[in-house]
C-alpha cells in the first residue's frame, strides 16, 4: 500500500505553562513500521495521547486518511486506530480469547453483546499472531511475551488499519523482545501501519522501517534508521558514548551498538 495514512503537522501541547510537543511533523504510510525513539521526557507519550484523540488541547493537526481526528468521535477513533499499551499486571484472569474480544467493542451495536462476526474476529486474531492454542488460558496464567502477543491480537480484533503501540517489548526478556517485534514487523508486512515508542534504539535498527527520533518536544531526525540513526545522534539523545558497527551475519548485514566504555567502568 502506497500513500500517507497519517500526517502530523505542527504539533504542539503543554501541560499548563511547561511545553512538550514544540512543533512535531511527520508522516506514515500503511505497511511501515514507524518507531518514535527519545529520551525519558521527549515528548513520546504525550505524542501518542495525543494521536489517540485522549489529549485535545493541542494546536496543529493531526490527520488520518486526510481527514482531520478532531472530526471523529471516540467511537470512530476505536474504528480506525488500535492501540497496544504496555502489558501491566492483569487484574481479572480472563481468558486470552475473552481478552481479545474486547477488541471487537468498536463493531459491536449498542446495549448488545458480541455475535458471531466479533468471536471470529477473535479467533482470527489469535491465530494471526499464533497464540490460538493459549485461547482458553486465563491472561494470569501467561508470560509477560504471551500477554502482549495477547494485547497485539485485541488490536486486530479491533479491525483499525493503525495501530499505535507504547513500548510494547518493555518488562520483556531478550528472547520475547525480538520475538515480539518480529511479529509486530509481520503486521506491517500484511498491510498495517504500526507507530510503537521503545527505549532501545537497537530494536529501531533491526527492525523500523521508519524512525522519528524527539528531543525535548521536537523531532530531530526522521528516516530510515540506516540512514540518519548514527552513532553521534544516539549518543547526543542518550547522553552515552556508543559505537555503530555493521556485523556480518548468516542472514545479512546487522547494524549493533556497543558502549565506547567498558562493562563496569564509570562514564
Amino acid at each position: 500500500m502506497t500513500g500517507d495514512a497519517l500526517e502530523v503537522m505542527g504539533l504542539r501541547y503543554a501541560y499548563g505553562k511547561n511545553p512538550v510537543l514544540r512543533g512535531v511533523d511527520f508522516t506514515a504510510s500503511r505497511g511501515e513500521l514507524v518507531c518514535v525513539l527519545g529520551a525519558n521526557g521527549a515528548g513520546k507519550t504525550t505524542l501518542f495521547r495525543c494521536l489517540l484523540r485522549l489529549l485535545d488541547g493541542y494546536s496543529g493537526s493531526i490527520r488520518y486518511d486526510g481527514a482531520d481526528i478532531r472530526g471523529l468521535t471516540a467511537r470512530g477513533i476505536a474504528q480506525q486506530m488500535a492501540y497496544v499499551p504496555q502489558s501491566p499486571a492483569p487484574t481479572f484472569d480472563y481468558s486470552a480469547f475473552e481478552t481479545v474480544l474486547m477488541g471487537t467493542d468498536a463493531s459491536t451495536a449498542h446495549l448488545s453483546g458480541p455475535r458471531a462476526p466479533q468471536r471470529e474476529a477473535a479467533r482470527e486474531a489469535l491465530e494471526a499472531v499464533g497464540i490460538a492454542g493459549l485461547a482458553d488460558r486465563g491472561i494470569k496464567t501467561l508470560s509477560g511475551g504471551e500477554r502482549q502477543l495477547v494485547l497485539i491480537a485485541r488490536s486486530l480484533a479491533q479491525r483499525s488499519a493503525m495501530i499505535v503501540m507504547d513500548e510494547p517489548t518493555a518488562n520483556l526478556d531478550y528472547g520475547n523482545q525480538l520475538r515480539v517485534m518480529s511479529d509486530i514487523r509481520g503486521l506491517t508486512r500484511r498491510g498495517y501501519l504500526v507507530v510503537t515508542s521503545t527505549h532501545s534504539p537497537q530494536l529501531a535498527l533491526l527492525f523500523a522501517d521508519k524512525v522519528v527520533v524527539l528531543d525535548e518536544g521536537v523531532v530531530t531526525a526522521i528516516g530510515e534508521p540506516a540512514a540518519v540513526m548514527d552513532a553521534a545522534l544516539i549518543s547526543r539523545i542518550y547522553g552515552v558514548g556508543v559505537e555503530l558497527h555493521n556485523v556480518q551475519t548468516a542472514w545479512g548485514t546487522v547494524p549493533v551498538l556497543a558502549p565506547c566504555v567498558a562493562p563496569g567502568e564509570g562514564t
